[in-house]
């Protein structure tokens, strides 16, 4: 049987006066979210926190581990709570154009699923390799995948912060979603950009590979961070795998 242990933190950075993350952390279940909202005044706050809510409405703590049908559910998460957020912009002219980032991690027995749109990440920490799941649906992401600048131009890059994809402002909807196979010791980071704008991979990896506890783990990057300016939300969800 596989088991989880995790840890989380969200805060609101050095540079924000508000929040506008949200997360799921159910160890429990084998589920996990991130979402960073996006719009004026409290709305990217609020959409976030619809899709968080949306989750949690699909995959209650009296679900059963279901499989296949758990991929579909997935879809039906990030479908519903995209329409939500779009109704409650309409129906709401200060939240007009409001949308969100969203990723869900999904366990099923040994196999999980990945759901994802924006520029919130989850990696996969295994046998001290540090594997990237998700690819940003940002400007940047573009332009390096086009190879009209580098990875390292892309993170001072005046339009880094610009989304292609979010929920509550892609119609049709577009995301991406993956499945793979789950081993003892491995080590999932679901974060929002508050974490990753500041912070690069090499130093993320150091931290995932020490031996300090996940909640030291949490607070190492925070600090890291913090260090790199703060100039975001913060959010850090760590999971491992854990046999029993």
């Amino acid at each position: 049987m596989i088991t989880f242990i995790s840890s989380s933190a969200t805060e609101v950075g050095l540079k924000r006066t508000n929040n506008e993350d949200a997360f799921l952390d159910l160890p429990q279940q084998g589920l996990f979210a991130v979402s960073d909202g996006m719009g004026g005044a409290a709305a990217g706050e609020i959409a976030s926190k619809i899709f968080i809510e949306t989750v949690s409405e699909f995959f209650p703590p009296s679900r059963e581990k279901m499989g296949g049908e758990d991929y579909e559910t997935v879809q039906n998460v990030f479908g519903v709570s995209n329409q939500k957020i779009i109704n409650y912009g309409s129906e709401n002219s200060d939240c007009s154009g409001m949308g969100c980032t969203a990723d869900l991690l999904v366990f099923s027995g040994e196999r999980f699923i990945v759901g994802h749109i924006g520029d919130s990440r989850i990696y996969l920490f295994r046998k001290g390799e540090l594997l990237q799941l998700t690819r940003d649906h940002s400007f940047v992401q573009q332009q390096v995948d086009q190879g009209i600048i580098s990875p390292l131009e892309a993170r001072s890059h005046a339009k880094r912060n610009v989304l292609l994809r979010a929920l509550g402002t892609t119609a049709p909807l577009s995301f991406d979603i993956m499945r793979g196979k789950s081993y003892p010791r491995d080590l999932f980071l679901l974060c929002s950009d508050g974490l990753t704008g500041m912070v690069e991979d090499p130093r993320i990896k150091s931290v995932l590979a020490s031996g300090k506890e996940l909640p030291q783990k949490i607070s190492h990057l925070m600090k890291l961070a913090h260090d790199g300016g703060g100039k975001d939300n913060i959010t850090v969800i760590l999971c491992q795998v854990v046999a029993s």
